[in-house]
C-alpha cells in the first residue's frame, strides 16, 4: 500500500466509527445485535480464510479454536463473585478462581484468548502441516472434537455441560467494528507482501514453491497460527456478547458457517468474505421464518429445527454449480479498482 491508499484507508476508518456511532445510538438493540454477529463473523471468516484461502489448506477446526478464545475470555473477564455462585457442584481451578480483570483490560483479555487459540493451533499444526494431503483436516476435526470433549468433562475449569453464565457484556459494536476492521486491515497486507505472496505460491505448487526456496511448512504454520490467534480474539467477543460459554456454543456447525461464508464469498477473496459475513448474519435471522409454525386455513404447518441449514446447505450446491469460484473468485476490491471505475465512468457522464 502506498501513502495514498493509507490515507484513503484512514478516511474509511473514520467512516466507519461514525457509522458505529450512528448504528449504536439510533438503531434498535435487535439491529445492533446483528451488526455485532456480522462484525464477529468478518473477524473469524476472513481468518479462516487465511489457512483454507490464502494458503490453501484444508482445515475444520476454526470451531475449536473459537471455543479456545471464548473460555479464556469468560475465565479472565467473569467477577469472583459470579465464578463461586456459577462453579457451585465443583470449585474454579486456581489461579482463574481469584484472578479477574477490569474492564479496561478487556483488549488484553482477548489477546491471551487469540493467544491460547493460536498456540493450539500450533499444536496441531506443527506435526501436521509437514505432511501433504488431508492431514490437516483430520487432525484439526479431531481437535475441535477434542476440545468439545474437554469443555462437557473438565468441569473445574469449563464447569461442564452447565457452562459459564453470566459473562459481563462487554462486546459492543465499537469492539466488533474496530476489531473486524483492524483484522481486515492486517490480513489484507500480509496477504500482499512478500509472505502472502509466498503462501499463495505454496497454494499453487507446494513443489514448485520449495524448488523457489521458499519453506512451506514454515510459512503453513505461521498461516494457521495467525488464523487460529484471531479465531480466538472472534470467540472471545462471541461470549461476552451473548454472555455466556457452554461446549454446545463451539459446535462443528459453527466451522460449517463459516464454511458456507468463505466458499460463497470466494476461496481467496478477503472482499468475498466480509461482504458474505454480513449476508450470513443478516439471512441467519431472516430465514428464522422457515423453522417457524405456520398456519394456513384450516392446516398448521409445523416448525422444523434446523431449516435454516437446509437452505444454506442449498444455496451453497447451487454456488457450486453455477459460481464455483464464489462470488468473488479471488478478486479483492482496492483502491485502484475503485479509481479505475471512476474513470471508466467519466467519459460516459461527459456525453
Amino acid at each position: 500500500m502506498g501513502k495514498r491508499d493509507y490515507i484513503l484507508t484512514a478516511i474509511l476508518f473514520v467512516i466507519l466509527l461514525f457509522g458505529l456511532w450512528l448504528a449504536q445510538n439510533y438503531l434498535n438493540a435487535y439491529m445492533v445485535r446483528i451488526l455485532n454477529t456480522a462484525f464477529i463473523y468478518v473477524i473469524a471468516a476472513v481468518a479462516y480464510n487465511l489457512i483454507n484461502g490464502i494458503a490453501g489448506q484444508f482445515s475444520l477446526g476454526p470451531n475449536g479454536f473459537m471455543a479456545l478464545g471464548g473460555y479464556t475470555v469468560a475465565l479472565l473477564m467473569l467477577p469472583v463473585y459470579q465464578k463461586i455462585q456459577v462453579y457451585f457442584l465443583t470449585p474454579l481451578i486456581w489461579p482463574f478462581s481469584v484472578i479477574t480483570f477490569p474492564s479496561y483490560l478487556f483488549i488484553l483479555s482477548l489477546v491471551f484468548g487469540g493467544l491460547v487459540a493460536a498456540g493450539g493451533a500450533f499444536l496441531i499444526g506443527f506435526p501436521t502441516l509437514r505432511l501433504r494431503g488431508d492431514y490437516l483436516a483430520i487432525a484439526s476435526f479431531g481437535f475441535s472434537e477434542i476440545i468439545f470433549v474437554l469443555a462437557n468433562n473438565f468441569i473445574p475449569l469449563t464447569n461442564g455441560a452447565l457452562g459459564i453464565k453470566g459473562i459481563p457484556q462487554y462486546t459492543n459494536l465499537w469492539w466488533t467494528g474496530g476489531l473486524a476492521f483492524l483484522t481486515v486491515f492486517l490480513i489484507r497486507n500480509l496477504v500482499n507482501s512478500s509472505y502472502g505472496r509466498a503462501l499463495k505460491a505454496i497454494r499453487e505448487d507446494e513443489i514448485a514453491a520449495q524448488a523457489m526456496g521458499i519453506n512451506p511448512f514454515r510459512m503453513k504454520l505461521l498461516a494457521f497460527a495467525v488464523s487460529g490467534f484471531f479465531a480466538g480474539v472472534a470467540g472471545g467477543l462471541f461470549v461476552t456478547l451473548i454472555s455466556t460459554v457452554s461446549p454446545t456454543l463451539f459446535t462443528f456447525a459453527m466451522t460449517f458457517n463459516l464454511l458456507i461464508i468463505v466458499v460463497l464469498g470466494g476461496l481467496g477473496s478477503i472482499t468475498g468474505s466480509v461482504v458474505t459475513a454480513f449476508i450470513f448474519a443478516f439471512l441467519q435471522e431472516i430465514l428464522r421464518e422457515v423453522e417457524a409454525p405456520h398456519t394456513i386455513g384450516s392446516f398448521t404447518i409445523p416448525g422444523i429445527p434446523g431449516m435454516r441449514m437446509v437452505v444454506f446447505s442449498a444455496l451453497l450446491v447451487v454456488m457450486m454449480i453455477f459460481y464455483r469460484r464464489g462470488l468473488f473468485g479471488t478478486k479483492e476490491l482496492s483502491w485502484d479498482l475503485v479509481f479505475r471505475l471512476f474513470r471508466k465512468k467519466e467519459p460516459q457522464d461527459e456525453q
